[in-house]
Order: C-alpha cells, then structure tokens, then sequence
C-alpha cells in the first residue's frame, strides 16, 4: 500500500510517494523533467521515475481543498473554475493521461487544507513527537500564516489542533513577492535573489510602518496581490530589498512571539515559502529551543505533507536525496582531482534531491579559499556578482568557522545564515554582511559529499566547499546526465558521475 501525495495546478508542482511503512520512495519536481522553472504541470516522466521506486498506488492525497481555493478567487475577483471545484475534477485535469494508466482507476482520494498539508510536511518528517508549527506563504485556500499544535495520539496518529491563523489579503510572503517585483525581478521565483541584495543597502524602517498597520495580528494597509511596482519610486533596488527584508523579519519574529505564548512546546516546526528565508531563520532560537524545518518548506514539499496526512503516522525521514537516481558510487576521487587541478567541478552523482538548494547530489563546487572564485562560479552560472554562495562543511568542524544562531547546531539543509570566524581565508563563501548560508555534513547525510570533504580535508586541511546548484541558467537543476551533458557543452565545466 502506497500514498500518492500531489501539489500541482499553481507553481512548483511535484510528487511524493510514502510506503505502508512510512517510507519515503519518492518525492520529486517537475520542473527538474519538463525544464521549466516553478512547472505547475505534472509530467509522465516523472511518475515513471518514481514507479521504479514505488510500486503501485493505493490512495492520492492533494495538497488543497479545490472548492475554497476558488471560492477564495472569486472572492478576490480571479473568477470561478467551474472545472476545478472538487479533487476529482482537479486530479483528472493534472496527471498526464499515461500516468493514469500507471496508477489504474477506482483509487481512494483524499484532499487537505493548503496550511495543513504544509504543517504535517514538517511535523510528520521532525523528530519531535509534540510541537508548535508556524506555517506562512504568500496563499493557501484563505490562510496566509496559521500556527498549530501537533501531536501523535496513543495510536500513533498524527493530531493537529490550529491555535490561530491570519486571512488573505493580509501576508507576509504576498508582501515578499510584491516587493520582489518592485525590484525588478521575478515574483514567485527570485525572492532569494532580494534576499540576497538586502546587505548592500541599510533598510528603510518607515517602510514596515506603512505597510503594516495591525502590529499583532500583521496586517497590511493594502492588497499586496495586485503588486506594488509604483512604491517609492525613489529608492534603488537595493534599498528596497533592505527595507524587504526587514519588514519581513520583523514579521516573522511577531509570528514567533505569538506562536511561543499559544503553544506549550519548545519545539518548533516551521513551513511554508518564507521558512526558506535564512536571513530572516536566523532569530528563531530566540523562540523556541529546537528548530525543524523540511528542506522542501514550500508547495513543493506539500505533495509529502499530503501523502503524510493520509498516512496518518510518523514519517521516517532520513535525508532529502529522494528524487531521480543517478547510477554509480560517489565519484570522490574524480571530483578531487578537479578540485585540485581546476579549482571547479560539477557532481551529477544519486538521487537527486527534493527542495529547492543543492545539497551535495546536484551541486557545482568550488575550492572556498581562492579571491578570484566566487567571481568565477557567478560567471560560470551567468549570475550577479553580489549573489552569494554557501560553504558546505564537516559537521564536527563548523563550530571552529562559524558562530551558528541559537537554536542550530548543525544546519543539514542551508537554512540558516552564521556568520564567518575567518572570513579572510574563505572569500568566495562570505556575503556582504560577514555571513554564510551553512550546509552542515554529517556522517549519515546520505549522500557521498561526506567523503568527497574528509578527502579534501585530509589532502588540503580546508574542511569546507563552496556548494551551489548545479543548473543552467533560466532552468531547474540537473536531473539526469542528459541534463549534466548539456552543462558541460554550455559552460565548459566538467560535470562527473
């Protein structure tokens, strides 16, 4: 028996398979098949990939309830999609007609809360058996934040009792994503890059006085949906990014406030779009003692939460690397002697992995001590040269590089920034403001980078890389080595298996 888990129909769509034993099979994008960044289309591809891991299908849980989602639209004036008002309609209209015949007909569906399928992606994955779950995006159905208790009952069924929750139009990633298209850039899919250009500017701190005008419940003077693409014509970029940021960690952190005095766990399991702003992460040790956060924390990660609630129990989370396999051991030894020679190398090495960062599988890495590096992989990969890159290190080692934030000990899936002990001997992974968005190593990581740095250690006595994705510009990250071939052609990088 088998949970199909679905996010598909707006952006970011992918696939989650979880086994009658709570194993994870499978979970993938599309975009990594169809090449087509943020792809709201599932494809056949993909359901053939995880076939070869899953088996067959017993029940499809989706990620949201179709009917509120258009109540919701035509409440804002969107409209009505008489063809997509229950999961049924939806489901038909988004597995390819071949991935149908793969799955058969006659199968149980169910259909979850947008927040909710977000809350159990984080709780049913954590190692916590109660906790406080904040979950805040730009939409669900109607919410844009809520904050639950989760707990397992004496069955082992996952409980979730929602302590409070904040409605469209007023959101916080909303205002993100406007604020992103003030910039210049591509809503819904370069927040990172203004994440990034905040610490070239000091913000304007009026700015979060005139967007918000209820501090406790965080609500906004205006319907962010529509943009804001005339604010402040006067403030550059950057400064608009800056002051981006600030509102939105000033947010964030009310959120947690919040959260902490509603719920009675010093765990805290944090969802949605914005839980991938690491900036903003680095304050919630503030909050709460221990802090989970799944590696795919926005709709893509919910195909897993929807799958979970069907499942009901504890999900036996062990790493992220669920996606497209590539054959073969780890090539250690290949990448090494790249390293050393070139300085650069691609790996296209395993199963790739599920969330939106390069954590070892997918990554093009570099040596982090050279001036001139970072320069180079921004020129390899056609970037801005104020984007930053992350170093990826031993876990045993991170505590000598760098002072981690409250609250993360380790950080496994570069979700949160430290700033850097020396950072004049490792210029190609420090940002503008002295930090470093961390990828921690463990020895059960699950991927072979764990060996690829006790090498690099041992041979250059740096326990660090530098680690960023691997992808063509414009494009979703390697998959296959179709996708790694192309790579190598574009950019003259060598990109081994």
């Amino acid at each position: 028996m088998s949970y199909l888990g679905i996010s598909a129909g707006f952006h970011d769509a992918s696939i989650s398979v979880i086994d009658f034993n709570g194993d994870i099979k499978f979970a993938g994008h599309a975009e990594r098949y169809s090449k087509q960044k943020n792809d709201s289309c599932l494809n056949t591809d993909m359901f053939l990939d995880a076939y070869e891991h899953a088996g067959m299908i017993t029940h499809i849980a989706y990620y949201e309830k179709p009917l509120l989602k258009q109540l919701r639209n035509w409440r804002s004036g969107i409209g009505f999609d008489w063809k997509r008002m229950s999961t049924w309609q939806v489901l038909d209209r988004t597995i390819p007609p071949r991935a149908w015949k793969m799955i058969g007909t006659g199968i149980p569906q169910s259909s979850y809360h947008h927040h909710k399928s977000h809350a159990a992606a984080g709780f049913q994955t954590s190692p916590y058996d109660d906790a406080t779950v904040v979950v805040i995006d730009a939409i669900g159905e109607f919410d844009t934040i809520s904050i639950w208790h989760a707990h397992y009952d004496r069955n082992g069924q996952a409980q979730y009792t929602k302590l409070w929750n904040q409605k469209y139009p007023h959101s916080v990633g909303l205002f993100y994503s406007a604020m992103t298209q003030r910039a210049g850039l591509k809503p819904n899919e370069d927040e990172y890059i203004l994440m990034g250009m905040s610490a070239y500017a000091r913000p304007d701190y009026n700015v979060y006085a005139e967007f918000i005008k209820d501090k406790d419940d965080i609500e906004f003077h205006d319907n962010l949906h529509a943009g804001c693409e005339s604010y402040r014509p006067e403030m550059t970029d950057f400064q608009i990014a800056a002051s981006a940021q600030y509102t939105v960690e000033q947010c964030v952190y009310r959120i947690m406030e919040k959260a902490r005095k509603l719920g009675s766990s010093k765990n805290l399991v944090y969802m949605g779009g914005v839980a991938l702003n690491c900036s903003a992460n680095e304050q919630l040790g503030n909050y709460f003692e221990n802090v989970w956060i799944m590696p795919n924390p926005g709709d893509a990660g919910s195909s897993l939460g929807a799958a979970a609630l069907a499942y009901g129990k504890k999900v036996n989370w062990l790493h992220p690397y669920l996606g497209t396999n590539i054959e073969g051991p780890y090539p250690v030894n290949k990448i090494l002697d790249e390293l050393l020679t070139k300085k650069i190398v691609g790996v296209a090495s395993g199963r790739a992995e599920f969330g939106p960062r390069a954590l070892g599988n997918r990554s093009l890495l570099a040596d982090p001590r050279g001036s001139e590096i970072k320069d180079k992989v921004n020129e390899i990969k056609r970037r801005q040269k104020f984007r930053p890159f992350a170093p990826v290190i031993l876990e045993e080692y991170v505590n000598e590089y760098f002072q981690m934030p409250k609250g993360f000990s380790t950080s496994p899936y570069m979700q949160t920034v430290a700033t850097c002990k020396k950072p004049s001997e490792f210029p190609a992974i420090i940002h503008q403001d002295g930090t470093s968005r961390v990828q921690t190593v463990s020895k059960d990581c699950g991927s072979g980078i764990r060996e690829l740095l006790e090498k690099w250690f041992v041979l250059t006595g740096c326990p660090m890389l530098l680690n960023t994705s691997l992808n063509i510009k414009g494009e979703p990250m390697v998959n296959d080595r179709s996708d790694a071939d192309r790579f190598e052609r574009r950019y003259g990088v060598k990109v081994v298996s």
